[in-house]
């Protein structure tokens, strides 16, 4: 463990191949992103939009109880065993898709994408931050969701395309087979644990365990409790521009097409942001970038009711993904500086067991709302829900000390120069 350390540049090989890995992760979740919607209606008859999005509520809850487990076990079973577990649980999936002959087995997919997803994203979260120490963790996790939200972009956009040159089944999803292959050799071949990390962080690290884990993490710690709300809110607001937004756009005669542009316009601004606002996190209040980013996310949504063109929503879209962006890498980077190594991968299940909630929980709601009431009700609700998210932040969560002095050594030379060019 003496040769062991900690930091991007000193750990680097190791770093590229997680983010390569993620980047596998990510596409997955991409396969569905864009159409399928389009197969509830056509192939199943599906109308209801609580039917159609059944399949993002249950993704959502085994996704975030799997996030919860998958922390819980890092330490016992290793991340890297948990990585490949994960990977070997998403081999059917392209398949199901493909094939299914009834909307069942879709739903049957989507448990396994969530215990997919569950597994193998949060053993690349932990890792990563277990590799790059404390100085870095707000761009390490930027790197981390730009390589999975990237590929969510990038493979909607294809299958988008796909589907609207050659059908939404079976030739779309042909795209997941080669991703699982690539992250399951990847992961069982090139990936190294991250124990030794962490052991070797624990010996001067001077953050006190957490006394519940679970309850801190959930809301009674002020910094993580704030984390952990935006965090459900956050992916509450994705969930239904994931479900939703396809629909709206077709009712409003939208092509598939251009429907996949829309649609990969937002993760893509969101992954790409991301390399930006991740060593944002570790310059600046953490609080500032949280707010700010779901204030943007609130202001994005409202907006919808407003818009028709295509012009348009491409700018929502970017609003949406940069607001996203600003609170992604920083919602990981701040449970991580608030929590002693130890605590680390357990408080990160729990919050990400309350993020990933979020999908379930809008599209329930909104699915509900669309349905009675209408579709922009329910953007008009969940708007107003995100705006209340940036509220709680704001007047609950504190800087550290730790950010507060990082940007004032940040500021300081940057003033010194300014000041002696002027002379």
């Amino acid at each position: 463990m003496t040769n062991i350390k900690l930091g991007l540049k000193e750990n680097w090989k190791q770093f590229v191949l997680l983010v390569i890995i993620n980047g596998f992760v990510g596409g997955m979740v991409g396969l569905e992103r864009s159409i399928l919607p389009e197969i509830a209606g056509k192939e199943f008859a599906i109308a209801a939009k609580t039917a159609i999005l059944s399949f993002i509520v249950v993704f959502g809850i085994v996704k975030a109880i799997t996030n919860y487990y998958t922390g819980t076990l890092a330490n016992k079973f290793g991340r890297k065993n948990l990585l490949v577990a994960g990977w070997v649980v998403g081999i059917p999936i392209p398949l199901i898709l493909m094939f299914a002959p009834a909307w069942s087995w879709i739903i049957a997919a989507n448990v396994l994408l969530g215990i997919n997803q569950g597994l193998t994203w949060s053993s690349t979260v932990v890792m990563k931050i277990d590799l790059v120490g404390e100085k870095q963790r707000g761009f390490a996790m930027g790197l981390n969701e730009f390589a999975g939200y990237i590929s969510v972009a990038l493979v909607a956009f294809l299958t988008g395309w796909i589907a609207s040159e050659y059908g939404v089944r079976p030739y779309p999803f042909y795209t997941g087979i080669v991703l699982v292959i690539l992250g399951l050799l990847g992961s069982i071949f090139l990936v190294k644990d991250t124990k030794h990390h962490v052991a070797r962080e624990t010996t001067y690290s001077n953050i006190p365990r957490l006394k519940n884990i679970f309850w801190d993490t959930t809301w009674k710690n002020k910094n993580l409790g704030s984390v952990t709300q935006a965090g459900l809110i956050n992916n509450l607001n994705d969930g239904m521009v994931w479900g939703i937004f396809p629909i709206m756009l077709a009712t409003k005669g939208f092509n598939l097409s251009e429907i996949g542009i829309i649609t990969a316009i937002y993760p893509a601004v969101w992954g790409l942001g991301q390399l930006v606002t991740g060593a944002m996190a570790d310059r600046f209040c953490k609080k500032d970038m949280l707010y700010t980013g779901m204030l943007l996310q609130a202001v994005g949504l409202v907006s919808l009711l407003w818009v028709n063109s295509m012009a348009h929503y491409i700018i929502i879209s970017s609003i949406l993904g940069w607001g996203t962006a600003m609170v992604y890498p920083t919602f990981l980077a701040t449970v991580a500086e608030n929590t002693n190594p130890h605590d680390r991968a357990k408080s990160i299940g729990i919050f990400r067991l309350w993020r990933d909630l979020g999908y379930a929980i809008g599209a329930i709601l909104t699915g509900i709302i669309a349905d009675l009431i209408s579709i922009n009700a329910s953007i008009l609700f969940i708007g107003i829900l995100t705006f209340l998210s940036a509220v709680i932040i704001f007047f609950r969560m504190k800087c550290s000390i730790g950010a507060i002095w990082q940007m004032w050594t940040w500021l300081i030379p940057k003033a010194k120069r300014a000041n002696g060019q002027m002379n």
